[in-house]
């Protein structure tokens, strides 16, 4: 194997892959990148058995890439990226002497780096499905966005740490919920689906994919199997497994009608909540009450180490009911931000019935937090 390719074209391609190398990994062979040149691309291949991600670069352009001798060699990934990150000119050159022994070079600058066989490397299968479904990139973004905060880190429910898609017909319905607040974003396909599915992607890998896409026309295609699904975005393939398990049925827990709503400014709110935790002595649940008094909303926390806050805001609200709850102001503010609109809804129901967050600029996002008793 022998080529000089631009370095710039070299490094992005090489920062999406290594998102797939584990520095845990038992397997030694998986802390590599392998390499596969021929003469109308090079593929970038790495994987840590439950992530896999592949990219190419095309070698037709010869400004770019000059292919002198095809072949392919795993490349230990760590040194690779650091190589090609730190050196200075516009191409490198890359060759395999001795079967595996590995020369990076440019004109000021020689490394050698010792190679894997390339058999050595387990197989991996990327295959795409003839069933895919297609989503905007955009809104792919905008969907794991709205949602993939509200998963669990708890191991002890392996179900919760990933965020549940569920498709029917041209309706993709996405579920996020650690047991004390959900987040719901149901989006209308392009086209309607074959099939119907209900699978569970781990949060944090589709967090990394979605990092991986930039926003423009084209798609994303989701490919959907037993035990993995497969995207693909432009010459991007990143494949994951999926989160064995029944996911709970979420519906049950947004109720149709409500006591009060209360209309807000999403940022003053914000803000309001944001002043309002601060004397909070336990900084994972930052518990603060919300009441009302006529139109005029009273938010409060208190610590009897730290002291008390009172802050006040103006409102409109339906009903003429006053009410106290109490939650957490970190769950409340990480759903606030999910939120694009100008005017936010908070939906009572009861002082422990779950908080039911909104806005009319977009039905389409739901937020539910749990109330947390304080008596």
């Amino acid at each position: 194997m022998k080529l000089t390719i631009k370095k710039d074209l070299l490094l992005d391609s090489l920062n999406k892959v290594s998102k797939a190398i584990s520095t845990k990994n038992l397997i030694p062979v998986l802390s590599g990148i392998k390499f596969e040149l021929t003469k109308k691309k090079l593929v970038l291949t790495a994987s840590d058995n439950d992530v896999t991600i592949q990219t190419s670069i095309n070698c037709s352009n010869v400004d770019e890439v000059k292919v002198e001798a095809e072949g392919s060699i795993i490349i230990q990934g760590k040194y690779i990226l650091d190589i090609v990150r730190k050196l200075p000119d516009e191409f490198i050159n890359i060759e395999v002497v001795d079967e595996l022994k590995i020369l990076i070079y440019t004109e000021n600058s020689e490394f050698n780096l010792n190679g894997i066989a390339e058999d050595e490397y387990p197989k991996v299968s990327l295959e795409e499905s003839k069933k895919k479904i297609n989503i905007k990139s955009s809104l792919f973004k905008e969907l794991v966005n709205q949602t993939a905060f509200a998963t669990s880190n708890e191991e002890t429910k392996p179900v919760l740490t990933g965020i549940n898609f569920n498709i029917v017909g041209d309706i993709l319905e996405c579920n996020a919920t650690d047991s004390y607040r959900l987040a719901r974003k149901i989006v209308k396909l392009d086209k309607a689906s074959d099939e119907n599915y209900n699978i569970v992607i781990p949060s944090h890998n589709i967090v990394e994919f979605s990092k991986l896409i930039v926003d423009d026309d084209y798609d994303v295609e989701v490919h959907i199997f037993s035990n993995k699904v497969l995207f693909k975005f432009n010459n991007l393939l990143f494949q994951s497994r999926l989160i064995n398990g029944t996911y709970p049925n979420t519906s049950n827990l947004l109720p149709s009608e409500f006591k009060l709503t209360i209309n807000a400014n999403i940022n003053e709110f914000y803000s309001v909540i944001d002043r309002a935790s601060i004397l909070t002595s336990d900084k994972e649940k930052n518990i603060v009450t919300l009441e009302t008094d006529g139109n005029t909303l009273i938010l409060k926390s208190s610590s009897l180490e730290i002291g008390r806050v009172e802050e006040k805001m103006k409102i409109t609200k339906t009903g003429e009911e006053n009410i106290k709850i109490s939650f957490s102001a970190r769950y409340m503010m990480e759903a606030l931000r999910s939120f694009s609109g100008n005017t936010v809804q908070i939906n009572y129901v009861g002082e422990v019935k779950p908080i039911i967050v909104n806005t009319k600029e977009d039905e389409s996002l739901t937020q539910l937090v749990l109330p947390i008793r304080t008596y």
